[in-house]
């Protein structure tokens, strides 16, 4: 099917996520799974659209940092903080399963996707009253990050929600100690992975709601009773998000900014975490990863090859990748069509990888 997909636009990426939802209500015999996609897309959907107008009249828009590719500066005036319409609605609806289920898993996903939340509109909101583009220092974001985490990691641990055997069907690693410090790396390392990949219109919002399918297919794959509701959050994140990319996309009407990409990297975290889906979702949030590696690249290369040369050289044009590409004279449309394409291929890798293994 994707090889037919010469442009995977909006309209095909959501066809393609719908149409295999139709047929995973299908296969796992319910029909639950494509009526929360569907809901929180629309939800998604009216309210950013209604929210930009909102947003512009509040004033509250994207500023460009300096260092970037020149061609960005045309988006400086462009509504931010979107991913509150993609958050607030996971939140309340989190609230209402709290409500009718008393999940106590829930209730962690919850707490962190608010804590995350919380810094990233902090973040945008002193970019925003400062009219620049540093908002929270790194020091101070990593800290807050990286308290969340331990508190989440451990709550986990004492509701025994943390497994210390990495499962991937037929086989397992027993992590045992070493499952802690995975756990605060797949929070605070995917939190700032999807941030890194927020670069390009719809790059972060278009492949988050692909990894979300992908979270959620595989946990209703293993058919543990106890776990399918968390299958059903990951496709409602998938359908806020994809809600949320109908402007999100190339040319953007709207930026998610650290509200949204913070909170949907430590989400896609947590879930991970409370049903043991590690192995799958290194997998499925590849470009996530080659984003932030390629940042962890150029910048420890460059400092290597300042102390011994005493003049930095780079890998890549500028990092994160997608802006090397950007640089090269790559459309940032294809650019970011491309790296969906490989997302997706990615996502079913994983799937069939858990099946097999």
């Amino acid at each position: 099917m994707i090889g037919k997909i010469k442009d995977l636009n909006f309209t095909s990426l959501f066809f393609l996520i719908t149409f295999s939802l139709i047929v995973n209500s299908f296969i796992f015999s319910n029909l639950q799974i494509i009526n929360i996609y569907l809901i929180c897309f629309f939800i998604s959907l009216l309210i950013t659209k209604y929210g930009i107008k909102i947003f512009v009249k509040l004033n509250i828009l994207q500023n460009i940092r300096d260092k970037g590719p020149s061609l960005h500066l045309r988006k400086k005036n462009t509504p931010t903080m979107g991913g509150i319409f993609i958050l607030l609605p996971f939140l309340i609806l989190l609230l209402i399963i709290n409500i009718y289920f008393d999940s106590t898993r829930t209730t962690l996903i919850l707490f962190c996707s608010f804590s995350f939340f919380v810094i990233g509109l902090l973040d945008d909101y002193i970019s925003i009253r400062r009219n620049n583009s540093t908002g929270l220092k790194s020091i101070e974001k990593f800290s807050l990050q990286a308290l969340i985490a331990i508190v989440f990691i451990l709550l986990a641990s004492q509701n025994s929600f943390i497994n210390t055997e990495i499962i991937a069907n037929k086989w397992t690693i027993d992590s045992n100690i070493i499952v802690i410090p995975i756990c605060f790396l797949i929070l605070v390392g995917l939190s700032n992975a999807v941030n890194l990949t927020d670069g390009l219109d719809g790059l972060a919002s278009g492949c988050s709601a692909i990894v979300f399918f992908g979270l959620g297919t595989e946990i209703l794959i293993r058919n543990q009773s106890e776990l399918i509701l968390y299958g059903l959050i990951s496709y409602a994140m998938s359908g806020l998000c994809m809600g949320f990319l109908k402007f999100n996309k190339y040319p953007a009407k709207i930026f998610m900014g650290d509200t949204g990409s913070l909170s949907i990297g430590a989400t896609l975290g947590s879930i991970a975490i409370l049903t043991n889906s590690f192995f799958t979702l290194f997998i499925f949030s590849g470009i996530f990863i080659i984003e932030a590696l390629s940042v962890m690249l150029q910048v420890s290369f460059f400092k290597i090859t300042k102390k011994f040369f005493k003049n930095g050289k780079r890998i890549f044009l500028m990092a994160p990748i997608h802006h090397h590409y950007e640089l090269n004279g790559v459309e940032e449309k294809k650019i970011v069509e491309n790296f969906w394409k490989i997302n997706i291929l990615l996502v079913i890798l994983g799937i069939v990888l858990k099946i097999n293994l």
